[in-house]
């Protein structure tokens, strides 16, 4: 049997947000989900949570790669929660297990996770911040972010053109 898995995104961003870049995140995460996406991201707070909850909200799943070993960590819009006990050096698994990268505002934690994905040959789509980095596509809204997205992974099954 040879199944087809889904797409799936590394969302990345800030742990820590205002209610603007949590909402833009929300939105997001809904609008992955209504494309097949599933969502990998750190599985924690800020971006984290409102990405995984936009997916659940429009029927997505989420997978949250954390940095201890307790999976109750995990923001509660995660549907599956990996332990690593890593710390911060879970960037590189969240990074690794996306097919794309989406960032959402974010500071230092962002901008390595951008670095790692750009050093190992991921696109990334950069949302709020990071877009003068050489590599980086910028996207004003999360719509032009999926528009963007879907000339980037091949097979993406968005229902309508944004």
């Amino acid at each position: 049997m040879n199944a087809v898995r889904p797409r799936r995104v590394s969302v990345i961003g800030a742990g820590r947000c205002d209610e603007a870049v949590y909402e833009t995140a929300r939105l997001l995460g809904g609008l992955l989900a209504q494309c097949g996406f599933e969502i990998v991201c750190g599985g924690l707070g800020g971006v984290m949570t409102a990405v995984c909850q936009g997916a659940r909200e429009a029927g997505g799943r989420t997978i949250g790669i954390l940095p201890g070993d307790d999976p109750a960590e995990a923001n509660p819009f995660v549907d599956i929660a990996v332990v690593t006990g890593l710390g911060i050096a879970r960037n590189v698994l969240v990074v690794k297990n996306g097919d794309v990268v989406v960032a959402v505002s974010g500071g230092a934690g962002t901008l390595s996770e951008i670095g790692i994905a750009l050093k190992i040959g991921r696109p990334v789509v950069a949302l709020e911040h990071f877009d003068a980095i050489d590599g980086v596509i910028a996207a004003k809204t999360p719509q032009q972010a999926i528009f963007l997205l879907q000339t980037l992974v091949p097979d993406t099954n968005c229902a309508e053109s944004y």
